[in-house]
């Protein structure tokens, strides 16, 4: 009966060694499965985690999603460029990363390739200049631009980075298996040993700063062989820790999580304020050099008329009705012409390899603005301009006053104002409502806050209380674990020595106050801002009257000049004069013109109301939300 009862229990505990046997393989498998990835499919994992939370944030702060990727397709303009016109490059990194040579131990998986960039459907004729507008500009520069690029990755690392600090209070398992070989020489003969162990566990930390963990061990010999042993070798233990003082509470234990949580709304706001910036600059670049191409024209017309001149003088020299000062002032205005033609010409190349840099073109690509932006841009302030011009042709002759006379001085008028020359101080409140930077900067106010508290609370003493159960099979063959140990224990750490910790939580006030003026400054730099630019506008708006009338008053002394010139009656001196003054007026009222354009979108988006779409393209501020806004 006894053997027989041996011989049942025995049977028993095989099975049951079987039955943990499979449930440590499923496990084991389970593990396996998830744990070995290849590098692709990490990458795939971390995309969409990243992408995930980014269009959370997005939400959660602009009150809006819109397609977000840090992947450049290899049909980027700059690429094209590069192959197609045949331009130097120094090594296939110009190209792009999927260009490469893959060296030794590289991961098998290719590099991420991303879709068809619509760079692609732009043509590009080896032969000839490739020719843009300001639109295809504001889309080139978002897919090529490398600030572009580096500002959208700090987005997604910000959402990786928050992740990783997510996955802190997430249940982390482990598994692990260990096998040691033991070999004793020191008898008469070596004897040598292996053990085999497995072990799976999981952990997770609450948010109220308590860990839990619990793991089975497993002696894999002893469970497989049974080694005449009762007992199957197996081990599980729970564990508990529980801060008490120091480190205890839900504000201290999620603070970095909290924190990075709010540091992917900052860097969404930033990258929003980015775009505004990016499209406004690229816009005032774009501009500059359609000034300076007709900076160009002004400079060959001036040229062609200095030509003029100074062949006429000769003529007349050599007939006797002029003398060789005359001709020799004539000459010297020609030489000067051609050199202010030169120099617009190397100014107009250097300002175009300057542009292309910015929106991440090769300096050496061939390419050519669209003058016809700038006429458009002449039409937005042709009301204006010939509100004066016409205002000057129609008006009587008036007396000169004597003198004597009082003089009065004439205030710019209000009347024909632009759209965006709004009240001050509605526009500044405009933008301290609106601004992304300003509001990270007052969100920095509160995390500095938060940090004052942490460090606040590692002065205190460190009281945790902690715990084990571990749990064994028995060696009589009975079922079940009934072999359990209990262990606890308190721990205190007085606050004896917190050197470190004590100089942390002055600092933390220093930065509290450091983020407190940072609000300040910032505030005042916007308020400078928009100051600025409302009178930059009426500056420009002024100046636009000013330089139409001037250019009126210039070809009107030419055309005079000319004229009195060939009747003998005026030195070729003041012809010339005249000729320099129309071009030096034609220059500045493009200039005007340009500068009214490029304050109504500096005005915008220092007001944070100039919206850029994922394309890199923007939609403008209403001016009837403003009026709206002023009922």
């Amino acid at each position: 009966m006894r053997q027989m009862f041996i011989k049942n229990s025995n049977e028993q505990r095989i099975c049951r060694g079987k039955c943990y046997l499979v449930t440590l393989l499923i496990t084991c498998l389970v593990f396996v499965q998830v744990g070995c990835r290849t590098p692709s499919e990490h990458r795939q994992e971390a995309d969409k985690v990243a992408s995930d939370i980014i269009t959370e944030k997005q939400k959660e702060a602009l009150g809006k999603t819109e397609p977000f990727s840090i992947e450049r397709p290899s049909d980027i303009l700059r690429r094209r460029l590069l192959t197609e016109q045949q331009l130097l490059y120094s090594s296939e990194a110009s190209l792009g990363t999927d260009q490469l040579e893959r060296i030794e131990y590289w991961p098998k998986d290719e590099y991420p390739q991303a879709g068809s960039s619509p760079d692609a459907n732009i043509p590009i004729d080896p032969n000839n200049p490739l020719k843009i507008t300001l639109v295809d500009a504001l889309q080139i520069g978002a897919r090529n631009s490398d600030e572009y690029q580096t500002r959208k990755e700090d987005v997604f690392s910000a959402a990786l980075d928050l992740d990783l600090e997510r996955n802190d209070f997430r249940n982390i398992f482990r598994a692990q298996t260990d096998s040691l070989m033991t070999s004793d020489t020191s008898g008469s003969s070596t004897v040598t040993t292996v053990e085999n162990s497995g072990i799976a566990g999981v952990t997770r930390t609450l948010e109220n700063g308590i860990e839990l963990g619990a793991a089975l061990a497993i002696d894999l010999a002893n469970l497989l062989t049974q080694g005449g042993a009762s007992s199957l070798g197996l081990t599980a233990d729970t564990t508990v820790s529980i801060p008490l003082l120091r480190g205890a509470g839900k504000h201290i234990v999620m603070e970095p999580l909290t924190q990075a949580e709010r540091n992917v709304v900052y860097a969404t706001w930033q990258f929003e304020r980015f775009k505004r910036t990016f499209a406004v600059n690229v816009a005032q670049d774009y501009f500059v050099v359609l000034r300076q191409m007709d900076s160009v024209d002004n400079s060959e017309d001036n040229y062609r008329s200095a030509i003029a001149s100074a062949r006429w003088s000769r003529r007349q020299a050599d007939a006797g009705r002029i003398t060789q000062i005359d001709v020799d002032r004539a000459t010297q205005r020609e030489l000067e012409a051609r050199n202010g033609w030169i120099s617009a010409k190397a100014q107009y190349r250097n300002r175009l390899d300057a542009f292309k840099s910015a929106i991440g073109l090769p300096p050496d690509a061939r390419l050519e603005l669209d003058p016809n932006d700038l006429e458009q841009l002449r039409a937005r302030t042709s009301g204006m301009v010939k509100a004066v011009v016409e205002g000057t042709e129609s008006e009587a002759p008036q007396e000169t006053p004597p003198a004597d006379a009082p003089i009065e001085l004439v205030l710019p008028s209000d009347e024909e104002v632009g759209p965006l020359e709004i009240d001050e101080s509605l526009a500044m409140q405009l933008a301290l409502d609106n601004r992304l930077d300003l509001r990270a900067a007052i969100g920095s106010v509160y995390d500095a806050q938060r940090q004052v508290i942490v460090r606040a609370d590692a002065l205190r003493a460190d009281l945790t209380l902690g715990g084990t159960a571990t749990y064994a099979d028995d060696d009589d063959g009975s079922q079940g674990f009934d072999d359990a140990r209990y262990t606890a224990l308190l721990s205190l750490d007085l606050p004896i020595e917190r050197t470190a910790e004590r100089n942390a939580y002055r600092k933390s006030l220093i930065n509290l106050e450091q983020a407190t003026r940072n609000v300040q400054i910032l505030e005042d730099q916007t308020k400078l801002a928009i100051r600025t630019e409302l009178r930059t506008l009426l500056e420009s708006r002024e100046s636009l009257k000013i330089q139409a009338l001037s250019v009126v008053v210039a070809e009107s002394r030419v055309r005079s000049s000319t004229i009195f010139l060939e009747a003998g009656r005026i030195e070729i001196l003041a012809l010339l004069d005249a000729q320099d003054d129309l071009l030096s007026a034609q220059n500045s009222l493009t200039s005007a013109t340009i500068n009214y354009r490029i304050a109504e979108l500096a005005l915008q988006r220092d007001m944070g109301l100039l919206q850029i779409d994922t394309n890199g393209l923007w939609r403008e501020f209403s001016p009837e939300v403003i009026n709206n806004v002023e009922q």
